[in-house]
């Protein structure tokens, strides 16, 4: 990956062994490795143990949280907030696990409606809950930086399964809930 960014460097007209470039083919492989290790991770692995049996049968919501992602059509970041609940029906997963399912589907190049959909439907396979609720809002710089240069706007996207889909009021709470 060195390499490709050495000759990216170069293709854009710039001197690869100057001083402030000299690192930056090494420094770049390794920033992407990060941004793309959701291809070497497994949900499931993730998440291990920590599902629980619980009686627990009102909404569970973890709203804010930040995401960091990559526009699959351009290669450039975007960023934003995902908000996730679930119905419970019988069995909990641990907190944090729920970010770490986040960044597993939001560190792979994406565009932000398939992320909002993996990111459901794999909480829905993991603990079989009776629905649950993902909404995304994101800047993404592909708009902000060229095209259009929009600065203030923000895509949403959600993806509502089980009875945040079939029922009106439990939709309604999840997004009144998500948006206070």
């Amino acid at each position: 990956m060195e390499d490709q960014f050495r000759h990216l460097i170069e293709a854009v007209g710039e001197d690869p062994d100057r001083e402030g470039l000299c690192d930056t083919p090494a420094r770049a492989a390794k920033a992407f490795e990060f941004l793309t290790q959701g291809y070497k991770q497994d949900p499931v692995k993730i998440v291990g143990d920590a599902i629980f049996e619980s009686p627990m049968d009102e909404m569970v919501i973890v709203r804010d949280i930040e995401l960091f992602s990559m526009c699959e059509h351009h290669l450039l970041p975007f960023l934003g907030r995902c908000h996730v609940g679930y119905l419970p029906n019988g069995r909990v997963i641990g907190l944090s696990k729920i970010a770490r399912i986040v960044d597993v589907f939001a560190r792979r190049f994406q565009i932000q409606e398939n992320l909002t959909t993996q990111i459901a439907q794999c909480l829905m396979d993991l603990i079989s809950p009776y629905g649950v609720g993902v909404v995304i809002e994101a800047k993404h710089m592909c708009m902000m930086m060229r095209g259009v240069e929009k600065q203030n706007s923000e895509m949403v996207t959600s993806c509502l399964l089980g009875t945040f889909r079939q029922s009106a009021q439990t939709r309604s709470e999840f997004l009144n809930l998500v948006h206070r």
